[in-house]
């Protein structure tokens, strides 16, 4: 726009000022500018670049006002909605969160405060983890002053024990009913889970997050001391400190519900909203002697199932430990299976026998019943028929003077061949005990099956078989699915000083325990498959079950861990272990329990990188009776790299799906029907709040300055000729 002196110049910039001052918005003032009949001063340039940097310093730092007013809250764990055939369970928040101000709870009298006295409603109550039981959290669903829970973890655990799970763990998904065994239906004859309060099956209408960090829980504590504390019981003057809680979920009502509405939106939408999945994952199962993973065994072939759950639960998301209700009984599987395939002659064995690891057990038996209906579909290698008899380890860790129950189905019993195979099992596995440190007792012809995978087949056919416990009747678990289902539940103890590497090594008292167990189990197991050699060589080594337990409930990123895994999945490696279902998979537990058991049971092989991954071009590989892994390998003690190496094993996966997401029938009362809603933020934050009138002035003091500032710029903009124009320079007059 600068034009050169003299006539002819300044007509041309008079009319491409005129031009350009036509335009007037975000650059009104170059505009006004290009209007006037001088060149711009110097310092207009200045301002200029100083109001773009101070502009652009603005939106780079857009969040630090946010990060001045909120604390987030990092370790959190949300109690999220299920759903199945009939209603929905868990919790949720509204679609903008809740926000309450908050309220510590640390004794039932507390609780006068947020339910009546307090001036300063909803509030967000801070609730301490010895008060979270159901007769609290009934009086606090049935209220509109509270808006949100959040709970610290109590320590120690609860001495009453805490259990959310029901009295009946899944109850009518088992195999007794009113047609079979009425008398054991709906556990009349024993509660299994007495301290069971069923609150993980309660709905509630306002967010409950757990707070995993003491931290962040005593940041909270400070916050409510420092701003919340009633002075003299009157209510405490702003600001206050409040919580905000982000968790709405998506689906509603049942699984029926929402996945009709996933399908509708898949049929006739472009990019469809899914709002619930279903529970699944895989099962693990391995055999003792190789079979034709693709093909059917022979009809004639008899097969031994060893079973185990290796999936837990709690009230929140993500958060099953499982100690006693899953891990001891699957590491000791393990260790069963690795003392096994020591054996020499196991390859002359009448019966093979099949390791078998159910995921999704806790939510109807997910997996369970998933293999049942692809054996009757002919979707598996074994039909109900190979089966010869049926083990199950089911909480193992906490017996009673070395104790352990053997439990059968009395009503199957009464026919009278099967009656002998029980009998016949029944006296090989009590044989097999003599001179260990386990006992193993009948419970009782009398006494049902306590809730396990068996169950489920003996719905499909009577089967020979008993569940191994600690407990008679009743669980000795007193924290069965919940977040005390911990280390220290099965009374794991470590010497303290000891770095992670020797925490790994360290045999624990409980190691040596179920290593006892799984040497009964092993020795009974190779009686039972027609083995004659004496059985006091086999024995399960407490050093690989103390590996096991630390990896799957201390830490699974260990160096052991490490090793065994392939390197393109060593990112499940999460330090904290949980073994919930989810409804992504395969979840961490059952890579790791595929690959632990592969390490154990497995053979290294002398392949190359490239045969490993391609076996099938190797035609010495039996491809369609081994599985082969190309695993990471230990650090090579001369440098960083690792050794890795080839291993061939019979470990295989299959679905663990419920048959009523594949039959489509999502109101099924024969299958699980267990869906987990969708939701697009869980996240946690406190603040400061103000009264409500500082909000309401602060409200219209802003929509004034707005309507200031509005106006403002229209008369700026209607005067902007005479507010911005430069003096004409007097030596530049024509005459």
């Amino acid at each position: 726009m600068r034009g050169r002196d003299g006539g002819s110049g300044r007509a041309g910039k008079m009319a491409a000022a005129a031009a350009a001052g036509r335009a007037w918005g975000s650059r009104g003032m170059e505009a006004a500018a290009g209007r006037c009949r001088a060149p711009l001063p110097a310092w207009w340039g200045l301002l200029r670049g100083l109001l773009l940097a101070v502009l652009a310093a603005g939106s780079c730092q857009g969040n630090s006002v946010e990060r001045k007013i909120y604390i987030p809250l990092n370790k959190t764990a949300p109690c999220v909605r299920l759903l199945n055939a009939t209603h929905q369970i868990g919790c949720q928040s509204s679609i903008s969160g809740d926000t309450g101000v908050i309220h510590v709870v640390e004794k039932e009298e507390d609780l006068n405060w947020v339910l009546a006295d307090g001036p300063h409603p909803p509030y967000m109550i801070l609730l301490d983890g010895n008060l979270f039981n159901r007769r609290v959290m009934l009086q606090l669903k049935g209220t509109s002053r509270v808006s949100g829970l959040a709970v610290a973890i109590a320590k120690p655990s609860p001495p009453q024990g805490f259990s959310p799970g029901l009295k009946c763990p899944n109850d009518g998904f088992g195999v007794y009913s009113k047609d079979y065994g009425p008398q054991f239906a709906h556990c009349n004859k024993t509660v299994w889970n007495p301290v069971g309060s069923g609150l993980s099956y309660e709905d509630f209408d306002f967010p409950i997050f757990l707070l995993e960090d003491a931290n962040e829980t005593q940041v909270i504590k400070q916050c409510y001391q420092d701003h919340n504390v009633p002075r003299d019981g009157s209510g405490p003057e702003y600001p206050l400190c409040a919580m905000q809680l982000f968790s709405h979920m998506h689906a509603v009502t049942s699984t029926v519900t929402c996945m009709r509405r996933s399908s509708l939106q898949s049929t006739f939408s472009i990019n469809p909203e899914v709002v619930c999945d279903p529970l699944l994952d895989y099962n693990v199962w391995s055999t003792l002697q190789p079979i034709n993973s693709s093909g059917k065994v022979d009809p004639e072939k008899e097969v031994i199932i060893v079973a185990t759950r290796i999936d837990s639960h709690s009230f929140f998301w993500n958060i099953a430990p499982g100690a006693e209700s899953a891990v001891s009984s699957f590491v000791t599987h393990l260790a069963a299976a690795e003392a096994l395939h020591k054996v020499p002659d196991t390859h002359l064995l009448q019966r093979n026998i099949m390791f078998t690891f159910f995921q999704g057990e806790t939510f109807d038996y997910i997996g369970s019943s998933r293999m049942v209906y692809d054996m009757e579909k002919d979707k598996f290698p074994l039909r109900l028929d190979n089966i010869h008899s049926f083990v199950e380890l089911n909480q193992v860790a906490l017996r009673n003077d070395s104790i352990l129950w053997m439990h059968t189905d009395p009503v199957s019993r009464m026919n009278e061949s099967v009656e002998v195979q029980v009998r016949n099992l029944l006296d090989i596995l009590s044989n097999s005990s003599v001179g260990a440190n386990v006992t193993l007792q009948e419970a009782g012809y009398s006494q049902p099956l306590p809730p396990s995978s068996f169950q489920r087949f003996l719905r499909a056919r009577h089967i020979p078989g008993v569940v191994l416990t600690d407990h008679r009747t009743a669980f000795q678990n007193r924290y069965y699915q919940s977040m005390y289902d911990t280390p220290e539940n099965i009374r794991m103890q470590y010497p303290e000083g000891l770095s992670p590497e020797e925490t790994l090594e360290y045999v624990t008292d409980t190691a040596k325990s179920l290593a006892e167990v799984a040497t009964v189990v092993a020795r009974a197991l190779y009686r039972l498959a027609g083995g004659a050699n004496n059985t006091s060589a086999i024995q399960a080594d407490p050093k690989t079950v103390s590996r096991m337990l630390y990896g799957f409930l201390i830490k699974m990123n260990n160096s052991w861990f490490q090793s065994i895994i392939k390197p393109d999945i060593k990112g499940i490696l999460g330090d904290v272990p949980q073994h919930y279902v989810a409804v992504s998979s395969p979840v961490n537990t059952t890579y790791l329990v595929q690959y632990v058991l592969a390490n154990l049971t497995g053979t290294v092989v002398n392949l190359t990188k490239e045969e490993c991954l391609n076996p099938e071009k190797t035609p010495s590989s039996e491809k369609e009776m081994y599985e082969y892994a190309w695993v990471q390998g230990s650090l090579d003690p001369n440098s960083t790299s690792r050794v890795p190496y080839c291993v061939r094993s019979t470990v295989h996966l299959s679905k663990a799906l419920s048959p009523a997401f594949e039959l489509r029938q999502w109101g099924s009362t024969e299958y699980s029907t267990w869906t987990e809603s969708r939701w697009k933020e869980i996240r946690a934050r406190i603040f400061l709040v103000a009264s409500r009138e500082l909000e309401i002035i602060t409200l219209v003091v802003g929509i004034a300055i707005l309507i200031f500032s509005l106006l403002a710029t229209y008369f700026i903009n209607a005067k902007a000729d005479v507010l911005f124009s430069i003096p004409r320079d007097p030596g530049a007059v024509a005459y």
